[in-house]
């Protein structure tokens, strides 16, 4: 049984991991195309003062919202409430290792071909598609506009869409808007294919029990990530302290 929660004006789905491998498979098979978006402290940062309003709109009109982050389910728990974070890689790992579900597609957007093949080979009992997504695809381009496009007409139950923070739930957006009665569900989930498919290495274990998987990212990404985990990640409680001010 999956519940919601309201927290730092997210209305978070939480619960058991069956639960929510549930409720994606649901909605995948759903007859009309709905989005998921996993928030962590990053886009809660950025959603608070730095994103412009037309793209904080879009990623709150998401149909479904996961907790990815340990810092924000620890936050939460302080205000009483259980976030069930898990990562959006573990969460697309939980569906892939439920049993059942092999008549579902999913299709990826931003994967290159050679990632889209290492996953076939790593998940063989699935059907993998790749959707064509330029490089350096940018909202608004002829080439944006292909590949939603592209994406909305495709025969998919789940589309992964892996083209970085805000850009793919903007994407997702446009594809759902495309696609509405078509069914399926949009999982916006970042490097989820990177790690699944063995393109980057994920943090060894013990980290990631310890919630330090953000400290091997920046370990291995230093130059890339600096900035994101140690100057605007911390703003994430000052958030916090002034909305459980406000009430």
């Amino acid at each position: 049984m999956t519940d919601l929660h309201r927290f730092l004006g997210i209305a978070f789905s939480t619960g058991p991991i069956d639960d929510i491998v549930r409720l994606i498979v649901d909605a995948a098979r759903g007859r009309r195309t709905t989005m998921l978006v996993t928030p962590n402290v990053h886009h809660v940062v950025a959603l608070d003062r730095q994103l412009p309003p037309e793209t904080v709109a879009v990623y709150r009109s998401a149909d479904l919202f996961l907790c990815d982050s340990k810092v924000l389910g620890r936050l939460g728990r302080w205000s009483g409430l259980a976030l069930t974070p898990r990562t959006g890689t573990d969460r697309l790992a939980d569906v892939l290792a439920a049993p059942g579900n092999r008549d579902l597609v999913i299709a990826m957007a931003g994967p290159t071909p050679a990632q889209a093949e290492a996953m076939a080979g790593r998940f063989p009992d699935w059907q993998f598609r790749l959707i064509d997504t330029p490089a350096r695809l940018a909202p608004g381009t002829p080439d944006w506009q292909a590949a939603v496009t592209a994406a909305a007409e495709a025969d998919w139950q789940i589309l992964l869409s892996c083209l970085s923070f805000p850009k793919q739930e903007l994407y997702a957006a446009d594809v759902r808007a495309a696609r509405r009665d078509r069914g399926g569900v949009i999982l916006c989930v970042g490097a989820a294919v990177d790690f699944l498919s063995g393109t980057l290495p994920r943090a060894p274990d013990g980290w990631q029990r310890l919630g330090l998987e953000w400290l091997h990212r920046l370990l291995s990404e230093p130059r890339r990530l600096w900035r994101r985990y140690l100057v605007d990640g911390p703003k994430v409680f000052l958030i916090y302290l002034r909305q459980r001010r406000s009430g």
